[in-house]
């Protein structure tokens, strides 16, 4: 069985040497938030991922859920768990210091976040939810809803979901049919049912805050009829505090594959007093804050499954004997050597690392990005981050949950037989990381926002930006000599994509199928990108360190690790190329009936 351990010493490569977020700081006039500061939330936050919340994994995944009278109650430790972030002021990190929060900057709160669904995936779904709602609130709510809410749910006091899917509408939102009845006293009566609603009742807190997407009485079809309401589980008393419950019920609990601890829990509303969030019509593009932020979330929900089947890989690895090496005994005192000398199992091991190292990179660029967005003092900057953090929101999330798959996938291979039964728990982790890629969107969604509405919606500017940045990265370090043929590969690779980008676009003016047809394949491509652009930058930083100190094997590993990322690994890219060139025509030559032909 492995036991986590936060690895702080790539987290902090990533941070102080490959993104400086402390540079970045300064230069926004943040000199507060300097390496000793952030250094010790990163300690503080692995001994609280560590020592609180990676006991609880394996108890959460065994042990479930209890749902009785309508009540459902979270695993041995979980409120233990969750009262210790609370006290500590973990919870209140990011959260504007007018609401109770201490105001440190979101992104790099991702560094921090990585650990948390590390040592616990499932119990960090109720805290990362209730902070993408109280952001939701805080950036549409009127001042008196702010007021009521928000301090408590940063506090920790209270949680927050969201409630979006109906049973019979799925990812449609624009056929929902909850409805939300005006009331004199300028509330709403919020009548209906959502299904899929993750944390949607617990014993944590001592109330649960539901964004509740609805239809006023005279709203218009589709997406546009749409409102956001907010609908506490118990109405707030005269004092703030939870009062008498307010028509909102649990119906029942999901039985799932994986992430075991969280209650997935059909809710139902009846009647229950709810208020407006924003204007009438407008909850979807309200709703979108939290959508954005829980996507975020999701894919780094993938990289941190990814992290936890690397670490339990390499040390079954150098622990299990089976076999010799091809080149002769290596462990001659011992009956066989460990699995780690044979070459097929170093490619696993290989795979695995180059894709969470540089998911890594990719991750806390984004929350650079995020950082840039909020607190640069130049506007043009503010504007180009946020359009970048459009764009690699759908690659974080479709392309690492997809990795997260793979990775997982490769830590059962790796443990061979041991892998499939319970005891060595990397089973759990295949099957906790498989509702990543469905969950805030599917990936096939995430794929058509990017080349939709990312790419196309912005008539290519948005995949030309990001390009603009790799080619910067691509001349800065191809002047390194070791690193000349990866610069060179990828510059290579990147006029593939503008091609490719190009070729789509110009069929999909013809037949719109075409960019539902491409997309899949496109945001993959997008993802070997992103992730090469990030092992270029990675290994150009491990390269002028090793020019000071040869013998820093740290700094071999991430050249090793990068050759084998750009050997290996990217050219799949080649791939999904031609996949996404193939056309809508082959795919939609059946006729549904032809599908079910014996």
């Amino acid at each position: 069985m492995y036991s986590y351990r936060a690895p702080l010493r790539d987290i902090r490569f990533v941070v102080h040497e490959v993104l400086d977020f402390e540079q970045n700081y300064r230069a926004y006039g943040r000199d507060d938030l300097n390496r000793d500061l952030l250094e010790g939330i990163l300690e503080e936050g692995a001994r609280f991922a560590e020592d609180v919340l990676a006991p609880t994994n394996r108890i959460g995944d065994e042990h479930g859920l209890t749902f009785e009278n309508g009540q459902v109650k979270a695993p041995p430790g979980f409120k233990e768990a969750y009262d210790r972030y609370c006290k500590d002021g973990w919870i209140t990190m990011t959260a504007d210091p007018e609401w109770g929060g201490q105001g440190l900057p979101e992104g790099f709160s991702l560094a921090f976040g990585e650990m948390l669904v590390s040592g616990n995936m499932a119990w960090r779904m109720y805290s990362g939810l209730t902070e993408s709602a109280a952001l939701t609130i805080e950036a549409h709510a009127s001042e008196e809803l702010k007021r009521a809410y928000l301090p408590k749910m940063v506090s920790g006091e209270w949680s927050g979901t969201m409630c979006l899917t109906e049973a019979h509408s799925g990812t449609d939102l624009g056929i929902l049919r909850t409805k939300a009845e005006p009331r004199a006293d300028g509330s709403f009566s919020v009548t209906g049912t959502k299904i899929f609603i993750s944390a949607g009742d617990h014993d944590l807190t001592s109330n649960i805050v539901h964004l509740v997407l609805a239809r006023l009485p005279d709203a218009p079809p589709g997406t546009r009829g749409i409102s956001l309401f907010v609908v506490p589980k118990f109405l707030p008393d005269p004092n703030g505090d939870a009062g008498k419950a307010n028509g909102v019920t649990c119906g029942s609990i999901e039985h799932k594959m994986g992430i075991h601890a969280s209650p997935t829990c059909v809710m139902h509303f009846n009647e229950s007093v709810g208020w407006l969030v924003g204007k009438p019509n407008e909850g979807l593009a309200c709703m979108f804050t939290m959508m954005n932020h829980a996507r975020l979330g999701v894919g780094l929900q993938g990289h941190g499954q990814s992290e936890l089947a690397w670490q339990a890989s390499i040390a079954y690895a150098n622990d299990r004997l089976q076999g010799r090496a091809m080149t002769g005994p290596k462990e001659p005192g011992k009956p066989a050597d460990p699995i780690i000398v044979h070459p097929d199992i170093r490619r696993m091991l290989l795979t695995q690392k180059a894709f969470v190292e540089g998911g890594r990179v990719l991750c806390f660029l984004t929350g650079r990005e995020i950082d840039s967005a909020h607190m640069n003092p130049d506007e043009a900057q503010r504007k180009r981050s946020s359009d970048l953090i459009a764009f690699l929101t759908p690659v974080v999330k479709g392309f690492l949950t997809e990795v997260a798959m793979e990775v997982t996938s490769l830590a059962v291979q790796i443990h061979g037989g041991s892998g499939f039964i319970r005891e060595t728990g990397v089973e759990q982790l295949m099957r906790d990381a498989r509702i990543t890629p469905i969950y805030e969107g599917t990936n096939g969604i995430q794929a058509l926002d990017l080349l939709g509405r990312k790419v196309f919606g912005t008539g290519g500017k948005s995949q030309q930006m990001i390009s603009a940045r790799m080619v910067e990265s691509i001349q800065k370090f191809g002047a390194l000599p070791e690193l000349a043929p990866l610069a060179a590969d990828l510059g290579k690779r990147l006029e593939q994509w503008g091609k490719l980008t190009a070729e789509v676009g110009k069929a999909a003016m013809t037949n719109p199928e075409e960019v539902g047809a491409a997309a899949t394949d496109y945001l993959q491509v997008a993802g070997y990108m992103c992730l090469g652009w990030c092992w270029l930058v990675a290994a150009g930083v491990a390269a002028k360190k090793l020019a000071e100190n040869p013998d820093d094997d740290f700094y071999k590993a991430k050249l090793v690790t990068a050759r084998h990322y750009f050997t290996r690994i990217l050219p799949r890219m080649d791939g999904h190329v031609a996949a996404a060139r193939a056309g809508a025509a082959g795919l939609m030559a059946l006729s549904p009936e032809q599908f079910a032909v014996a």
